[in-house]
């Protein structure tokens, strides 16, 4: 009986694929489709932790134009926030965010979406 069961464990085991995990955009500032009236950054929250370095938020116009930002950069207090101050106000209009991070367990992922800012 035990044999059979120490078998079955491994049989079991042995079926299963490892899980790979990436870091999913689970919250944004604004918001994916979202009207704002003003806004000072963009705040992207991960599922898990991403690294800094090898992680990166662009801004373009709804020309598709890129704005000229600086780097993202972490949040602080939390490594699942990646944050890109604006330099200035931004007119009204339609932007694209652009997304492409690295989690810590190395795994890239990047995604995109729009938002608008009407006064």
């Amino acid at each position: 009986m035990t044999k059979k069961i120490i078998l079955a464990v491994i049989l079991a085991l042995a079926s299963t694929t490892p899980a790979f995990a990436h870091a999913r955009l689970v919250e944004a500032v604004p918001s994916v489709g979202g009207v704002v009236a003003e806004i000072a950054e963009i705040r992207l929250g991960f599922s898990e932790g991403v690294e800094a370095k090898f992680s990166t938020i662009t801004l373009s116009g709804a020309a598709g134009q890129p704005l000229s930002t600086p780097p993202a950069t972490l949040d602080p207090k939390d490594a699942h926030i990646l944050r890109l101050l604006l330099p200035g106000p931004l007119a009204p209009g339609e932007y694209k965010v652009a997304w492409s991070v690295v989690s810590v367990d190395t795994h890239r992922t990047s995604g995109s979406f729009t938002f608008s800012v009407h006064p």
